[in-house]
């Protein structure tokens, strides 16, 4: 796959490994019962990860239904489900420590793991919330790791308001919970800028798409 990135001058370990939660993670409040948190350099090492989940992940390009015609999706994506081998074994440590650490306010461990490459600033997705299945009408949580090139995650609420955005960089988590996916909207827009590859990997718990 013809994809580079240029390696962090601040990611100098030799390979990936998780850096604590506990006492990193910042929290930003929402309006409607909704959250972010935000811990920046979460998994260390990550250029070596990056090099192998974009070789080993089986990405797939997906067309979809746009009113009357059908269009390509502007990014790659994979799916792996609870019962799935993960591409990489750190990213099992990240699930099973995120399970861990919001097992009191989720409740239930992370589950499945959904991935999306996005090849360069024309890849993108639109604004939507996570609401296929118990988080149409359920709190839940959706935490996504971030590889590769910096891009911002934007957020607006979906009654209309003032927004959020965070700038995810190599290594970064985000999660999103309490009401955020259905009183919410969040998107990665389109940018620019010269930018190379970036990988979200999202975790969710059973039932949430």
């Amino acid at each position: 796959m013809p994809l580079a990135l240029q390696g962090s001058l601040l990611d100098l370990a030799d390979e990936a490994r998780l850096g604590p939660l506990t006492g990193r993670v910042r929290r930003t409040t929402l309006a409607h019962g909704a959250w972010v948190d935000h811990r920046p350099g979460w998994v260390e090492g990550s250029d070596a990860l990056l090099d192998r989940l974009l070789v080993d992940v089986p990405w797939r390009a997906e067309r979809r239904r746009m009113y009357d015609r059908v269009v390509d999706v502007p990014r790659l994506v994979a799916w792996y489900d609870d019962d799935a081998a993960l591409p990489h074994a750190v990213l099992g440590d990240a699930r099973a420590a995120l399970s861990a650490y919001y097992r009191p306010e989720l409740g239930e461990p992370f589950t499945t793991a959904g991935c999306c490459l996005y090849r360069d600033g024309r890849d993108s997705v639109a604004w939507h919330g996570d609401t296929i299945g118990r988080s149409a009408t359920e709190d839940t949580m959706v935490a996504i790791v971030s590889f590769g090139s910096p891009r911002q995650l934007a957020l607006r609420p979906r009654a209309g308001g003032r927004g959020e955005a965070f700038r995810l960089g190599h290594g970064d988590l985000l999660v999103m919970g309490g009401s955020c996916q259905r009183t919410w909207e969040h998107a990665v827009p389109k940018t620019a800028q010269a930018v190379g590859p970036r990988i979200s990997i999202q975790f969710r718990p059973r039932g949430v798409a």
